[in-house]
């Protein structure tokens, strides 16, 4: 059983949009730093935005303007809300999150190792026509 579920994905067209959800459902993400990355077909595992446990949200500049990431604690979920689709952002998107309370360490699909004190999902594809 995967720690973390990715959900969303799927197929958009450039220029739309799309939310992913990742929810940790037997973790609390209480005062955990959160981050969405993605990979594409022979690409490196890129970060794209982290949220901080003090609310700070940080994007990368591929993404900034676009893509807004933000939380529900009560939910244990992360989101990641996508404007404006561009082809070059068709991959697989992941979250991680933080389990320095929970010491657990989990396999990352994204970085094909162990991540310790990091919660990991399966990711979601997400694919985009032009």
């Amino acid at each position: 059983e995967v720690p973390v579920l990715e959900s969303g994905g799927g197929s958009v067209q450039a220029g739309g949009s799309l939310v992913l959800s990742c929810t940790a459902s037997k973790f609390s993400i209480d005062n955990e730093n959160a981050r969405w990355y993605r990979q594409a077909p022979g690409a490196k595992c890129e970060e794209i935005s982290t949220l901080y446990r003090d609310g700070d949200i940080r994007y990368a500049s591929t993404v900034k303007g676009r893509f807004t990431s933000s939380r529900d604690n009560a939910k244990h979920s992360i989101y990641l809300r996508m404007n404006d689709v561009k082809p070059e952002d068709a991959a697989t998107y992941y979250c991680a999150i933080d389990a320095v309370k929970t010491v657990v360490n989990t396999w990352s699909p994204c970085f094909s190792r162990t991540r310790n004190l990091e919660l990991w999902g399966q990711g979601t594809l997400v694919t985009v026509s032009s």
